[in-house]
């Protein structure tokens, strides 16, 4: 009795003592008693020899939070500096979380990987909220110390780390973890001196100042490593030093691989965030368990632009439209993408005379490009008119940056990248003042130097792809400097004498990338040899650039590769690509051939591999149920129907 009378008496001045305690507020406790409880409790832990462990950890800890709630406890939508930020527990919606599997790479774009997973039934997969990802699953028996989530560029990792954190700064969950770091890749790439991980922690937050060495072993802390795509270490697992010592300096390198790999503090928790084509730089027996976030589902997209666009009737009309094109619904799970599309549609549903509303990728992102554009004019000059020299020249420059890190698969660059591209550092404000919500320059991180990036991966193809069209109509009239350092491979499409050849030669580049990292950029290049999305861009392409030609030669090409293509996957984007050119005939074959009773005709049918890769491309973007699809009646030697299968979990 008296040792559980101790034991309750220890909790509850532990409860006082702590500013999170939900039933603890100032109004409940008298200063005084607070006062008595903390006198009492420092007596004994001065008697334990442990008067550190009393003052430093709550002060640093008090201090912390102050910092990252300040922190995070706005958002902006957008580019910093350029739109109203908002309250981030005011806007954030719970983004769907599931198990992930393992941590294993898919070779496909990354909008194909949304398009697998919106045809899955969400009921069958194990839902994860973003509070809970450290809590082992009901099959789990061992404690969770490292968890990899994984996520498609934009899909809302970040924000549900901002928000996780928030939530843990203002006292709401996880008040066990007594201080979590949040380390981005894209700061510690800067970091290239050699240091110790107390030093590390101290220069990125001061308030650990008054923690000594031994306390990192003491209290139960967590760190968190944003963005590892966009790490530029090199992550030597196999070779990096062991490192068990906090205080021993080294590179950021080996102090990474060291905490993954849990030789130094093995009791701190590790949450690592990234996009798919990353994640196997960590050894898989490092993760103890893989989530993924999926975006917004359905329900949450309609609720963000209820949110978002005040007038209801339009927030319904653009839902409405956006459900009617299936490449403009599959990319609103991502919620980047619904924020460039309640741009763009809520000003042309409500302006009469706005033009002909956005059905495909090119069509919606040129308009994008446009209001920023105007925006930057009106803003600046007052003027709605743009400049087109100046307009030109900036696109030209941020479109070259896009197409070299895409090449290299960079979302984020630096100062040396940026020159590299012809961009002058000192003049990086025209840049991104040209476009205000497209091109951002960060805040300089701790005096290191700057880092930069497109708003959205989807948003850096599109200028790469209108940088790489731009580059062949004005070829001949180009300064020769924008033109003569290039790689080989654009050097190869720019040699091309008719547009016709220049697209067959995009369509064979993207094919013949296994990651499928070209497979949008080709869907927007060939989307801007359409004359009206080039009419639309007259301000950045001259009367002498804008070419008329016909897609007749370009569509057979395009029809041609999806007979001889073995991959589904390159299949389905092949159709998307025709449907940028607005080319619909072998979908409306098969749809006309299913019409007509031929799903019982389709069991016995003789059809080409492009019939097949159309039968595929019908089923998978039909809106309905695939979970139901009988496999079984079809012609089982049918590779392509595979594809159906990666997307259904009940397929038969």
């Amino acid at each position: 009795k008296f040792v559980s009378l101790v034991k309750n008496e220890l909790n509850t001045f532990k409860n006082l003592l702590s500013p999170d305690f939900p039933a603890c507020s100032e109004r409940e406790v008298e200063d005084n008693q607070r006062e008595k409880v903390l006198k009492t409790t420092l007596h004994i832990l001065r008697n334990m020899k442990q008067i550190d462990l009393a003052i430093f950890a709550p002060v640093c800890q008090r201090k912390l939070k102050s910092k990252l709630r300040e922190k995070y406890h706005r958002i902006n939508e957008g580019i910093s500096g350029h739109v109203k930020s908002a309250l981030l527990n005011e806007i954030y919606t719970e983004l769907y979380i599931t198990e992930g599997g393992g941590g294993d790479v898919n070779e496909e774009h990354e909008v194909m990987q949304i398009e697998a997973a919106s045809s899955k039934r969400q009921i069958e997969e194990t839902p994860i909220k973003c509070n809970d990802i450290f809590k082992p699953l009901a099959e789990q028996k061992r404690p969770i110390r490292t968890v990899l989530t994984k996520g498609v560029a934009g899909i809302g990792k970040t924000v549900s780390v901002q928000k996780f954190i928030l939530d843990w700064a203002e006292g709401k969950v996880n008040q066990d973890v007594l201080f979590i770091f949040p380390l981005a890749f894209r700061e510690l790439n800067l970091m290239k001196r050699k240091l110790s991980l107390v030093n590390l922690l101290r220069r990125f937050f001061p308030e650990t100042q008054d923690l000594k060495p031994r306390h990192y072993k003491s209290y139960k802390i967590m760190f968190i490593f944003d963005g590892l795509d966009e790490c530029r270490l090199p992550l030597d697992f196999q070779n990096n030093e062991n490192l068990v010592n906090v205080e021993e300096q080294t590179s950021v390198d080996v102090l990474l691989t060291n905490l993954i790999k849990g030789n130094l503090l093995p009791s701190a928790l590790l949450w690592i965030t990234s996009r798919p084509a990353a994640v196997s730089q960590i050894p898989p027996e490092c993760v103890d368990q893989v989530t993924e976030v999926r975006g917004f589902s359905d329900p949450q997209k309609q609720e963000y632009f209820r949110k978002r666009i005040t007038d209801q009737d339009l927030a319904n009309k653009v839902f409405t439209h956006i459900k009617s094109s299936r490449s403009l619904h599959i990319m609103c799970h991502i919620p980047v993408f619904c924020w460039i599309t309640a741009t763009v549609l809520e000003r042309m549903l409500s302006e009469p005379e706005s033009g002909e509303i956005p059905k495909t990728l090119t069509q919606m992102f040129t308009h994008f490009l446009i209001f920023q554009i105007k925006h930057k004019s009106q803003k600046y000059s007052g003027k709605s008119d743009t400049d087109p020299p100046q307009t030109r020249t900036s696109i030209l420059a941020l479109g070259k940056l896009a197409f070299q890190q895409l090449e290299k698969g960079n979302l984020i660059f630096y100062e040396e990248d940026l020159r590299e591209s012809g961009i002058d550092v000192r003049e990086v404000s025209v840049y991104s003042g040209v476009c205000t919500q497209i091109f951002r320059e960060e805040h300089e991180l701790l005096d290191l130097g700057k880092v930069f990036s497109f708003v959205h991966l989807s948003v850096q193809e599109f200028l790469a792809a209108l940088y790489v069209f731009m580059c062949f109509i004005n070829r001949k009239v180009l300064n020769q400097k924008t033109t003569k350092n290039q790689n080989s491979g654009l050097s190869e499409l720019l040699n091309k004498s008719t547009m016709a050849d220049f697209l067959s030669s995009a369509v064979d580049k993207a094919l013949q990338s296994e990651s499928g990292h070209l497979d949008l950029f080709l869907r927007f290049l060939l989307g801007l040899s359409q004359e009206s999305n080039q009419t639309l861009l007259r301000f950045v392409l001259t009367q002498r650039g804008r070419i008329s030609h016909s897609n007749e030669e370009t569509i057979k090409y395009i029809k041609k590769k999806i007979e001889e293509n073995s991959s589904p996957e390159k299949s389905i984007n092949l159709f998307h690509c025709l449907n940028e050119l607005n080319d619909h005939s072998l979908v409306q074959e098969v749809q006309k051939y299913l019409s007509e009773g031929g799903d019982r005709r389709l069991q016995q049918a003789n059809l080409s591999p492009a019939q097949w890769s159309a039968v595929v491309f019908v089923l998978v973007n039909s809106g309905e149920d695939l979970d139901d699809c009988d496999l079984s009646k079809y012609h089982t030697s049918e590779e392509c129907l595979l594809s159906v299968v990666k997307r259904s979990r009940g397929a038969v």
